[in-house]
């Protein structure tokens, strides 16, 4: 962020809020030229945001003050600045129906817990599209009003062109351009008067106490039902499992006839033409991000576009023939570029491991040698309390204990800026391997709250792998 827009947003909070002694937090980057900072007062918590698109943000603080007002779940604006291009937002956390299912799904696999997230996000979906759309303004939708051919012509060549052409996939482009005509032509014909909106995925919901919360839709517009379902179940890293797929589907029907009968056949055949088109503007976005601009961590999510293309190419069967869109569709697989790329990507694996002190430091086994290691005993150790000797710190109550009633925070906020710092260098010099280790007297309260906060923080802001060890409690279970 440009030092003159951060200073800007610190005096607007400042201004707004009255406070003085401000800490500021510089968020990592998203797939969006928007840049964020966390500032932190002593009373009041803020998402600052700087962006040069004036007509982009007069979208999201639009539908961000329509759909509040109808009790959708979104972020309040505090302020808004047009001419510094700033406004102040609220601040939901870090948590991301993203980075919720990836850590859960490291330890449990894809399960009812994640399941039952995905539920309520798709019963509050229809509620965004028809009922809380009723009465909104359309005029700020930017860069257009509806889902319509423009729109539509722009994704598929988008695709066409940062995707097919720097993948070097061959096809013949009249054909093609001819069967993008065809298909747009179909999907207008479904029922389209409803808010879409756009980029309804896992990263753009939050998850405040359990419940989700949606931010993103400064993109929003007039558009058909199915766009935003598709986004959200074909999201590619994901990766929701079919059967779940089909379960959401049919809960979404349910939800959506209590409100707004449709025939369920004509939706489902829509559907998948909607997860094409859907498909295809992501894989889009992944080879401008990646090809064109060199970004390794979006050419990750090609090999999970590609699994689900080969489910929805065996559910389709669209009632209009485009033969060269298909082909060229189904030959994705067979493309040297595209199968190679997952083996020449580098991706960051940050190693955290909580550990006592008793029994030694940590080794090493990437052979790399140094990283960070954190003496937790200074914190006060719930370990000395009858009531928490038996438990960990992975445990409510031992939780609880840091959270209320101890200086963990303290003691952690220069280690997160400390590691924070690190990752964002080693990803932008490509290193493969950083080493985190909390240590604490007996490896079981302090050290391994400390390493589940550090997990925590890192899978959700940055591109990494992580994974993490309990040393002590790992051996002893």
């Amino acid at each position: 962020m440009k030092k003159r827009a951060q200073q800007d947003l610190v005096d607007f909070y400042r201004k707004r809020f009255q406070e003085e002694n401000i800490e500021i937090e510089v968020l990592p980057p998203s797939g969006s030229y928007r840049e964020y900072i966390r500032l932190s007062g002593p009373h009041f918590k803020a998402i600052g945001t700087w962006n040069e698109d004036v007509k982009e943000n007069t979208a999201f603080i639009r539908f961000s003050q329509h759909f509040r007002s109808k009790g959708i779940n979104v972020p309040q604006i505090y302020d808004y600045n047009p001419d510094s291009c700033i406004y102040l937002q609220e601040d939901l956390g870090d948590e991301t129906l993203f980075s919720f299912l990836t850590a859960i799904r490291e330890k449990d696999g894809f399960s009812n817990e994640i399941t039952s997230i995905y539920r309520k996000v798709i019963r509050e979906l229809p509620k965004i599209q028809i009922l809380a759309a009723v009465d909104l303004n359309y005029e700020f939708c930017y860069p257009r009003d509806a889902f319509d051919r423009q729109s539509m012509m722009w994704d598929l060549n988008y695709f066409k062109y940062y995707f097919l052409k720097l993948a070097k996939i061959s096809f013949n482009e009249q054909l093609l351009e001819d069967d993008f005509t065809t298909f747009a032509d179909y999907l207008l014909q479904a029922e389209s008067n409803f808010f879409m909106f756009r980029d309804f995925q896992s990263r753009n919901i939050m998850l405040r106490n359990g419940e989700p919360w949606f931010i993103d839709y400064q993109g929003g517009r007039r558009g058909a039902l199915q766009y935003d379902l598709a986004s959200l179940l074909y999201d590619s890293k994901a990766d929701i499992p079919e059967q779940v797929r089909e379960e959401l589907i049919e809960l979404y029907l349910e939800e959506l006839d209590a409100i707004h009968p449709v025939d369920r056949d004509q939706f489902l055949q829509y559907f998948y033409g909607y997860v094409l088109i859907r498909m295809m503007q992501a894989m889009g976005a992944y080879g401008f991000r990646g090809f064109y601009e060199k970004k390794d961590h979006f050419l990750k999510s090609i090999p999970f576009a590609l699994k689900n293309l080969d489910v929805v190419l065996g559910k389709i069967a669209l009632p209009v023939h485009l033969p060269e869109l298909i082909r060229v569709l189904k030959s994705l697989h067979e493309s040297d570029s595209l199968r190679n790329i997952a083996p020449k990507q580098t991706e960051l694996t940050v190693a955290i491991t909580s550990f006592s002190f008793k029994k030694g430091y940590p080794g090493d086994p990437s052979g790399n040698g140094g990283g960070f290691v954190f003496d937790c005993r200074s914190v006060r150790n719930p370990g000395k309390y009858e009531q928490y000797k038996s438990l960990t710190g992975k445990d409510e109550a031992v939780i609880k204990f840091f959270e209320e009633d101890s200086d963990m925070e303290e003691f952690l906020k220069p280690a997160f800026t400390l590691v924070e710092r690190t990752v964002q260098k080693y990803i932008e010099r490509g290193f493969s391997h950083l080493a985190v280790s909390f240590g604490c007297t007996g490896g079981q309260h302090r050290s391994v709250y400390s390493a589940e906060r550090m997990a925590s923080c890192l899978r959700n802001k940055y591109p990494v792998q992580v994974v993490i060890h309990h040393r002590e409690q790992d051996i002893n279970g």
